[in-house]
């Protein structure tokens, strides 16, 4: 008994790991980066802003390709975690997480496109690099939008299975479920209605997510797996 809750704790801290580095990767490629770089309501500053700032850029290009990688690595360490809880929903858990890499090295073509258009000879370049740039990086918010989708969908299964653990909060799985809808309608909200990230709503869905995923990182890392505060009475 000792020996499997040994293994189960060093299951549970490294995909603890692998969500912290998933986190602290896509605070950086996904806020830290576009906030410095990014004015959507000027054209001629982005632009001015991505010559000064070029290699920044291309950092935040490969946090997002190590984030990609660990989102492959990730749910297949919390499949070996959770499938004794339910082998069925671990598998969609990572088949719906997974599923997510391939649109997201697609969509990351767009800044590699940005790149290029950067290191276009001066002569060649025209009036409207500002614009094409611009372009760009709405086709890359376009699919980091889609992607929303399946960063959601994966957190049903993955909160079910939390919940239904015994050595995990069952808070954490409520969170993580909830967080899925969270997803889903800060998608179609933004798609139907183009001001909805700005309403105070769209903050309030995004809490569960941002807390249950935060929060179930550290406990794995931290904490490990509870065997005995959680077990089943």
């Amino acid at each position: 008994m000792d020996s499997q809750i040994s293994t189960r704790n060093k299951k549970a801290r490294l995909a603890g790991l692998l969500y912290l580095l998933l986190v602290i990767c896509g605070l950086a490629y996904l806020v830290y980066v576009p906030s410095q770089i990014v004015d959507w309501d000027n054209a001629t500053r982005t632009l001015e802003n991505l010559e000064r700032k070029e290699m920044p850029f291309k950092l935040g290009i490969v946090a997002a390709i190590c984030s990609f990688i660990i989102f492959i690595l990730l749910p297949l360490a919390l499949y070996r975690l959770l499938k004794e809880v339910d082998k069925n929903a671990a598998l969609l858990m990572a088949l719906l997480a997974i599923l997510s890499v391939p649109i997201s090295f697609v969509n990351i073509l767009n800044k590699f496109t940005i790149l290029s258009l950067l290191e276009t000879p001066e002569p060649q370049k025209g009036n409207d690099l500002a614009y094409q740039v611009m372009f760009y990086l709405e086709q890359y918010s376009n699919g980091t939008e889609l992607l929303q989708i399946f960063w959601g969908l994966w957190l049903l299964p993955f909160g079910y299975l939390v919940y239904r653990s015994v050595f995990l909060p069952k808070l954490l799985g409520i969170l993580l479920m909830l967080g899925c809808f969270g997803y889903l309608i800060t998608f179609f909200g933004g798609f139907l209605y183009p001001g909805f990230s700005k309403t105070v709503f769209s903050t309030i869905v995004a809490l569960p997510a941002s807390i249950g995923e935060i929060g179930t990182c550290l406990w794995l890392l931290i904490m490990g797996t509870n065997t005995v505060k959680f077990a089943k009475k």
